[in-house]
């Protein structure tokens, strides 16, 4: 999951051109990974096991993923930044190391759930690289997952929305999916949880990854649409108005 700047802030650019200005900016989980987060929970509870949320970030991360121990996920793991931006392939191998980490501690995750895309850069590249780089099958866009454990290792079952209907998906486990936001409803963290949330013991890897061959050159805020409305008129009065704009439209 990844930490963002809350759905509908207003962002600023910083003079230079090369970062956000987080001034006043309020944080929040990528809507796409908090439905992930989500799902990772429902399948624990219908299944069994843990949840394991991780995130590559600033310190300030943890509180991300203290919001999501307060709504069922049972252990955090922090990636440490300095809070720059790093490029996706970056991000991927610092990951990638991760999870191979905590698999070699404890044995393969069954399943790695990865937003579809993250709310700030949008790249759709970093669970794809990661599923590679650990030879698991992947499908993005999915708005749907069943898991069955009767055979063997267990399957995932994945429904991917087109036009017209569903396309489905069977990945033997290990897995990764990327799910897109609406595949749920996340919950709201209950008193108990935000509680709980607070006795998270969030563990804090590092990583040496070098950048990738991708190269910020510079952000460019673009210019906020304005749009203003006209009142014609109030009954009949109004009718010669809305002539002369369908004139002007070019519709009469």
């Amino acid at each position: 999951m990844k930490r963002v700047a809350a759905p509908g802030a207003k962002i600023n650019v910083t003079d230079d051109g090369m970062a956000v200005d987080a001034t006043h900016l309020g944080f929040a989980t990528s809507p796409h990974e908090e439905c992930g987060v989500e799902e990772a929970v429902q399948l624990t509870e219908r299944h069994g096991g843990e949840v394991t949320v991780l995130t590559l970030g600033p310190p300030e991360a943890a509180d991300q993923l203290r919001y999501a121990a307060s709504v069922g996920a049972h252990h955090g793991v922090l990636v440490a930044t300095d809070g720059s931006a790093w490029d996706p392939q970056r991000t991927a191998t610092a990951l990638t190391e991760a999870v191979r980490g905590l698999e070699a501690a404890d044995g393969p995750f069954d399943l790695l759930v990865f937003g579809n895309e993250s709310a700030d850069s949008g790249g759709f590249q970093v669970g794809v690289r990661v599923a590679y780089a650990l030879g698991r099958p992947i499908v993005n866009g999915i708005k749907g997952i069943e898991v069955d454990f009767e055979t063997g290792a267990g399957v995932v079952k994945a429904r991917r929305e087109i036009d017209g209907g569903f396309e489905v998906y069977e990945l033997p486990m290990p897995a990764a999916v990327g799910v897109k936001e609406g595949i749920n409803l996340p919950r709201y963290p209950t008193m108990r949880g935000r509680l709980a949330s607070k006795k998270l013991e969030v563990a804090e890897v590092a990583s040496d990854a070098g950048p990738g061959g991708q190269l910020l050159v510079r952000l460019h805020r673009p210019r906020e649409a304005v749009t203003e409305t006209v009142v014609l008129g109030n009954g009949p009065e109004a009718a010669p108005a809305v002539v002369d704009v369908l004139e002007e439209l070019g519709v009469v």
